[in-house]
C-alpha cells in the first residue's frame, strides 16, 4: 500500500456536475447535508447509492478544496436559478406545475 493509491471516487459529468461514485449523487447533495450537519454516516444513509467511504472522500475532498468547491456550488445555484426562473417563465410550465399539485393531497403526503 501506498498513501498517494487513495483515490477520490469523484468524476465531472458533460454537463459540468461533479457526481460521487458513478451514481447520480452529487457533491453539491453531499455538501448541502454536511452543511445541514449530517455526518458521513448520514449521508451515506440518506445517498445509499454511495458507500461510506465515499462519503468521507467526498466531505474531505470538499474541505481540502473549500475555496474552489464554494465557487462551483455558487456556479450550480446560479445555473438552477438561471434554468427554474426560465422553466417558470413559459405560461405552459406555469399551468403544468398548477395541474401537479392540484392532485397533490392536501396533507402533502401520499
Amino acid at each position: 500500500m501506498t498513501l498517494d493509491s487513495c483515490k477520490i471516487p469523484l468524476q465531472q459529468d458533460a454537463s459540468g456536475a461533479i457526481r460521487v461514485e458513478n451514481t447520480r449523487v452529487t457533491l453539491d447533495s453531499v455538501v448541502f447535508a454536511f452543511h445541514e450537519g449530517a455526518t458521513a454516516e448520514e449521508i451515506a444513509e440518506r445517498f445509499p447509492a454511495i458507500t461510506l467511504s465515499a462519503a468521507y472522500a467526498a466531505i474531505t475532498f470538499y474541505l481540502q478544496n473549500r475555496q474552489e468547491m464554494d465557487a462551483y456550488l455558487k456556479r450550480r445555484e446560479s445555473e438552477a436559478e438561471q434554468i427554474r426562473a426560465n422553466l417558470e417563465s413559459h405560461p405552459e410550465s406555469k399551468e403544468f406545475r398548477e395541474r401537479l399539485l392540484s392532485r397533490m393531497p392536501a396533507d402533502g403526503l401520499s
